[in-house]
């Protein structure tokens, strides 16, 4: 009995840490848009890929690619969810990302676009924008 006993408690408590685990690596969506501009301007395909849902994978190294050219940065991000759409969660973010080539800056405004976030396996990927 002493023995079946401890067995629950431990797996209680396996269960309780991988509750936390999960709940810890589980950012909002908000979180997850920022992750992939920040991906972006990195010029990081890798994390581009992994922050993307399959069905976007393509166009975010389509919109990596247009970056290649020039130095890109953050500038005052912040992200915030807007709204839902189902399942999806839409995240506006303010800022821009500024570009430069050839000494000359150009600024991309963040607020043209919502993202489209959709939750798997405990992360927010894009998957798409309005």
């Amino acid at each position: 009995m002493r023995k079946f006993s401890f067995m629950m408690v431990l797996v209680f408590l396996l269960s309780s840490l991988i509750t936390a685990c999960a709940a810890g690596a589980t950012d909002g969506p908000e979180k997850g848009a920022e992750a992939y501009l920040n991906a972006l301007v990195e010029g990081d395909g890798d994390k581009m890929a992994t922050l993307s849902c399959a069905d976007w994978e393509t166009n975010a190294m389509l919109e990596l690619d247009s970056f290649q050219a020039v130095e890109a940065r953050l500038q005052d991000m912040k992200c915030e969810q807007s709204g839902t759409d189902g399942d999806i969660a839409l995240v506006t973010c303010q800022g821009q990302i500024v570009t430069s080539y050839d000494g000359e800056d150009t600024e991309i405004a963040l607020n043209t676009r919502s993202y489209e976030m959709i939750q798997s396996a405990g992360d927010w990927l894009v998957c798409g924008y309005r």
